[in-house]
């Protein structure tokens, strides 16, 4: 005698569609690599799991291995790799875990790299130019993947360059609140929101609804064939005698944030607080970052800070409980949107 499956009937009301009940059941399983090992554990601790145990190395070659030492079979896998320095090593490490998760009949698997590699690369500034944050979803797509998840992507357009779901969450919140709550009344009143440059004006305009204050936007100058090098050129907006809060998306080696501070207190500004998603910091950030004409950074852990990059007058936020929330959105069959009012 046939044995009776369970079955869910057509509720139109409800929007349920017919169909047979499994008798498996969904698991989440959260997976690392070793460029951020304190950021995975973080996010594993906040959803209520741990890692699974997997075995790494890095053969005298320079060839990187990769085993899970435990079945993944059927689960969904959430892979937890930032790309701090060394960034190709991180990105090579997490094609091949990957390549093992799909041998080892993973039912999904989402990236989960809060700070995506290669973003400043997402379009052709001049001729015979790579696209390498297209070349890099690629690999990711090929590798295994079947969902990205990132922080604060560096350019919008770069969801569109991977073929399936990208959940492209914001560090704003985190932020926001470290500075609603640590603004003195002096700071907001006099506050004014500040973009580095152009192409941050959207993001600085909505800080600056977020917090009431008004917007100033810095015009800059790069020579496209010098890497790292920035001309300040004018500030469009009032700074005299205000807080300004100076909003991008990444700081690298603080060229660009040092010499906007450096002339917003030129043109009179009280005092200048830097905030970042990214904390890259390659040298010789850290020293920039101690110039007189900053008084405060603060940037998220979206990407390792060793001790000797850091310095007084940096605050680290942690961004592990925004990864979890979105992780178990993602499983949940949730809403990622729903975390940052519709606009994700």
């Amino acid at each position: 005698m046939a044995r009776k499956k369970n079955r869910v009937d057509l509720d139109r009301d409800n929007d349920i569609a017919p169909g047979l009940v499994a008798k498996t059941k969904k698991r989440l399983v959260v997976a690392s690599g070793r460029s951020h090992p304190d950021l995975a554990h973080a996010v594993a601790r906040h959803l209520g799991t741990e890692l699974a145990p997997t075995e790494h190395r890095t053969f005298a070659s320079g060839e990187i291995y990769t085993r899970f030492e435990v079945s993944i079979r059927g689960c969904d896998v959430f892979v937890v790799q930032s790309f701090g320095p060394p960034v190709n090593e991180w990105l090579m490490e997490l094609l091949i875990m990957l390549d093992a998760l799909k041998r080892a009949s993973a039912k999904r698997i989402t990236v989960v790299a809060p700070y995506f590699p290669y973003s400043r690369q997402d379009k052709k500034g001049r001729g015979r130019e790579p696209i390498s944050a297209r070349l890099v979803a690629d690999l990711l797509k090929t590798a295994g993947a079947d969902r990205i998840m990132s922080v604060d992507l560096h350019a919008a357009q770069i969801q569109g360059f991977f073929d399936g779901p990208v959940d492209h969450l914001f560090a704003k919140p985190v932020l926001l609140e470290h500075f609603e709550q640590g603004l003195t009344g002096e700071d907001r009143e006099t506050l004014t929101v500040v973009s580095p440059d152009m192409g941050r004006v959207r993001v600085a305009d909505t800080w600056s609804d977020s917090l009431g204050a008004p917007l100033a936007i810095i015009h800059k100058r790069r020579d496209p064939k010098v890497a790292n090098q920035v001309s300040v050129h004018e500030i469009v907006g009032d700074v005299s005698g205000r807080t300004c809060l100076l909003v991008d998306d990444m700081i690298d080696t603080g060229g660009t944030i040092q010499k906007a501070a450096q002339a917003l207190k030129a043109n009179g500004a009280r005092k200048v607080i830097v905030a970042a998603t990214h904390a890259i910091f390659s040298d010789p950030a850290s020293e920039r970052l101690q110039d007189p004409a900053i008084d405060e950074v603060v940037v998220t852990d979206t990407v390792p800070l060793p001790p000797e990059r850091r310095f007084p007058g940096l605050t680290i936020l942690p961004i592990a409980p925004l990864l979890a929330r979105a992780i178990h959105e993602v499983f949940e069959d949730g809403s990622v949107t729903s975390m940052f009012g519709g606009d994700a």
